[in-house]
């Protein structure tokens, strides 16, 4: 059963709320010592029940949240270089992507802890998008080409009144589409097909190297509009659940806010941290936002979380973490205020999974 929704906290509350939560830390049989085991990539299925780690080592790792032991987890296996990102099918909670440098993007089923495609995507594949109802998913190159794969989920025909099981979806990636610039992290628009559009129009928003993001139509692949976000790269991009902003997070230490009605900035907000910001994830009520920085010092002096809608600094996450650690990842939960991160490891610092509100069941 899933974590129930909470009541959404006031600004005012917050921290008092959230500082109050416990940390949980979940230690990777993998991890050897520093450098030798960091995440890249952490995301939680649909119903916040699993959580997924993929790392630098090759290793890809679905955790129970509430049962930091690694005898809870599954290792899936299968990459043969570092798994560069992880994400979890939106309409299917079991359905797990996960992309490489060895070129190969794969799907697996959690429940059986099994591979069910393995798609060949080309050399350093390293992001992933999946559209809002799980029908597309596009992976993206390091050459700055972005490859879309179709999701097909044959229907379960009815014989003598018996519903057949249901057949393991189709996977089929289609034509490559090359990038005139420096494209880094994709994410999709969240419209779902319905009675009165079945079949909307998808939007895919790429940050790219010149400080631009591109809103691209799909499957067309046509540029609409672009955004000019930010004076150096944007690397990071992520959609607040309720649609209102779009967050940027930048080589220039900023995140960036755009109202998605008039794509117009709002504001921008910056960790004392500053560093580039590589990640960036909304609560679910869309009300929070936080960075992640992986270079040295950013995972020093904690997380700083920030309120969407004014940009004001409401809690800093106390990570523990020395002068040379880094926050590689963030993910908030799908239903409650627990925010999960990856912290990079020194000699003083254990690296790997950590989750603010997890600790004995627990949280807001």
């Amino acid at each position: 059963m899933a974590p129930p929704r909470r009541n959404l906290l006031a600004k005012e509350r917050f921290s008092f709320a959230f500082g109050s939560l416990r940390t949980q830390s979940y230690h990777d049989p993998a991890a050897k010592g520093p450098g030798t085991h960091t995440i890249r990539s952490i995301a939680w299925n649909p119903t916040g029940q699993l959580i997924a780690t993929g790392s630098q080592d090759r290793t890809l790792r679905i955790w129970n949240p509430e049962r930091s032991q690694a005898r809870y987890s599954t290792e899936l296996r299968g990459h043969n270089a570092g798994i560069e990102k992880v994400l979890f099918n939106p309409a299917r909670d079991s359905e797990l992507a996960s992309c490489s440098g060895d070129g190969t993007v794969r799907i697996w089923d959690v429940r059986s802890k099994t591979c069910v495609s393995r798609l060949d995507v080309g050399p350093d594949a390293f992001t992933l998008s999946w559209s809002a109802d799980g029908k597309v998913l596009v992976a993206g190159r390091k050459d700055d080409t972005l490859i879309p794969i179709s999701v097909e989920s044959p229907s379960s025909p009815t014989i003598t009144g018996t519903i057949n099981p249901p057949k393991p979806a189709i996977y089929k990636t289609l034509d490559p589409h090359p990038q005139s610039i420096q494209t880094n992290a994709t994410t999709f628009s969240n419209h779902i097909p319905s009675a009165d559009d079945p079949n909307p129009t998808r939007h895919l928003f790429a940050t790219t190297g010149e400080g631009t993001v591109k809103i691209i139509s799909y499957p067309s692949f046509e540029t609409l509009y672009t955004l000019h976000a930010h004076t150096s790269a944007c690397l990071s991009i992520a959609l607040a659940p309720t649609g209102r902003y779009l967050a940027i997070g930048g080589s220039d230490a900023l995140i960036s806010l755009w109202d998605t009605t008039d794509w117009i900035c709002r504001r921008t907000v910056s960790s004392s941290n500053g560093g580039a910001v590589r990640g960036v994830s909304f609560s679910f009520d869309g009300r929070f936002i936080v960075g992640a920085c992986d270079e040295q010092g950013c995972g020093g002096n904690g997380i700083e979380i920030f309120h969407a809608e004014t940009g004001e600094s409401v809690h800093t996450v106390a990570t523990g973490g020395s002068s040379n650690t880094g926050i590689s990842a963030v993910a908030w939960h799908p239903s409650r205020y627990w925010l999960a991160y990856a912290i990079t490891a020194d000699y003083s610092t254990p690296g790997g999974l950590r989750i603010v509100g997890a600790a004995g069941g627990g949280g807001l």
